[in-house]
């Protein structure tokens, strides 16, 4: 149970933080789709996500239908999407570069939206 409230907060908190910086400041998003180019910002990208994806999943990987499902499907796909960067990193990025800013908003809203959910499971800020 430590680990998913661990984990329930560090996602949540991370999703919340991320949302704001790219809100602020959305020149972030063309400069890391301009970033995904150079291959040693993929290759530290790819680990990262793969080395975020594979700690939640060992430590956290529980199926069942409430906010841990959550943490379980973000941990897969931090895993899948480092993984998809380093094995086919020409056909991801010109994947990603398709995706436009709006639609980078529009998921970047989602986020958030799954970040508030989150700490509002770990914090019962609005009891439900």
């Amino acid at each position: 149970m430590e680990n998913t409230l661990f984990f329930t907060k560090f996602w949540g908190w991370y999703l919340i933080i991320f949302f704001f910086i790219l809100s602020f400041n959305p020149k972030r998003i063309k400069q890391i789709f301009n970033n995904l180019k150079d291959e040693k910002f993929l290759i530290l990208g790819a680990f990262i996500c793969i080395s975020l994806g594979l700690t939640t999943i060992i430590l956290h990987n529980i199926w069942e239908l409430n906010h841990k499902l959550v943490i379980t499907l973000i941990g897969w796909s931090f895993l899948f999407s480092g993984l998809a960067l380093f094995v086919f990193p020409n056909k991801t990025v010109s994947w990603l570069i398709l995706t436009n800013v709006k639609m980078v908003q529009l998921i970047y809203m989602l986020l958030f939206l799954i970040g508030v959910f989150l700490l509002n499971t770990a914090y019962q800020i609005i009891p439900y």
